[in-house]
């Protein structure tokens, strides 16, 4: 195992930069996601990382070796690629234990550690059968068994889930978190999944046109992102953005939306957005946090109720979302499905502003 220090890590196609200068350190043993949109420069640089990506400056540090120069396969490093890439007339076992006898590992060595990984994974009965023979699953957890049998001391995995339906998407991220709780080999993890970043992840680095957004817990950056992106990009269904403005009401600030909805704020947020009164700002608010009425909270509940049309119903099963336009802009909420009404009806509808985010919009910087 070994820690992974990217410092001023940049890459450039001609003069073109896809990756700005970036530093980030993983340290030894941690699961880290690498998440962000298309063409966030995630995976230009976990193939930095791994050597499969020329560095246009900067360094790569694993362990205590630089490697910029380093090939590939001196790296120590093990990757798990989208698209599997097992070589289709070996079986199984053949596959898993390629890249050990190319080291010249000798075989009582080699059957060891095949029969470790594959008991691991669940798949000894699987070892004498060839690619076309498996299922997805079973094709990506051979993948993960022959990076595990070369007991390297960084794993790299590159969307290993994206072409999984759904059901085996959700199988296969448990599979992974339950190898890192066994084995506990420093992990880069890239994904364009958010659900898979926060479930999979001891922490998570959120990457947008080549830079890093934000690092933080997944509880961090759920529930204290630093940027209006952040904020969006983390969270299914995402969060609601709102036009606003901070008036003085009463002695505190409100919160003035469009179709004369008004939030009152608490002493404690009025002292906290003073110097915003009378700016417009955002507001931000996920769709947990716009409920059906229910039940008083504690004296210090910050909960507003307001009344809206209902435009759109969605029944989740045990929930259900409801959609509704403040301003000509659609708003998303989960209710109980019992209180949802039809499309067209009103409905009261209740926004806990504990959790309320403000955003500047000429920074786009949670305030």
């Amino acid at each position: 195992m070994a820690q992974v220090t990217l410092r001023k890590l940049f890459k450039r196609y001609g003069t073109f930069p896809v990756v700005h200068g970036i530093d980030l350190v993983i340290p030894d043993g941690k699961f880290v996601a690498l998440v962000g949109p298309s063409g966030c420069g995630k995976t230009t640089t976990l193939r930095m990382i791994a050597g499969l990506e020329d560095i246009s400056g900067g360094e790569v540090v694993i362990g205590d070796r630089v490697v910029n120069n380093v090939a590939p396969k001196d790296r120590d490093i093990a990757m798990v690629f989208q698209s599997y890439a097992l070589y289709p007339h070996m079986t199984v076992r053949e596959n898993m234990s390629f890249g050990l006898k190319l080291r010249g590992l000798k075989k009582p060595e080699v059957t060891r550690r095949i029969d470790e990984a594959a008991r691991m994974l669940d798949i000894s009965e699987l070892l004498s059968r060839r690619p076309k023979e498996l299922s997805g699953g079973q094709r990506q957890r051979v993948a993960m068994g022959r990076a595990l049998v070369r007991n390297p001391q960084v794993f790299l995995f590159d969307e290993p889930l994206s072409n999984l339906d759904a059901k085996l998407r959700v199988q296969m991220r448990t599979e992974i978190k339950r190898l890192h709780q066994l084995v506990n080999t420093t992990t880069v993890y890239v994904t364009h999944d958010q659900v898979e970043a926060m479930t999979l992840a001891d922490f998570i680095v959120v990457m947008n046109r080549g830079r890093i957004e934000q690092t933080g817990t997944p509880h961090e950056l759920y529930h204290i992102p630093k940027t209006k992106f952040v904020a969006g990009f983390v969270g299914s269904p995402s969060m609601n953005f709102l036009l606003c403005r901070l008036e003085q009401r009463s002695g505190a600030l409100a919160v003035v939306l469009a179709d004369g909805i008004t939030f009152p704020l608490s002493a404690e947020r009025s002292a906290r957005y003073q110097e915003f009164a009378g700016r417009e700002m955002l507001l931000g608010l996920r769709p947990e946090h716009i409920t059906d009425v229910r039940p008083s909270g504690p004296a210090k509940d910050e909960r507003v109720s307001f009344d809206v049309k209902v435009s759109v119903v969605e029944p989740m099963g045990m929930e259900t979302m409801v959609f509704f336009p403040v301003g000509g802009v659609e708003v998303v909420a989960r209710v109980t499905p019992p209180s949802a009404v039809a499309p067209g009806e009103t409905m009261t509808l209740q926004a806990d502003l504990a959790h309320l985010h403000l955003i500047d919009p000429g920074t786009d910087v949670v305030v």
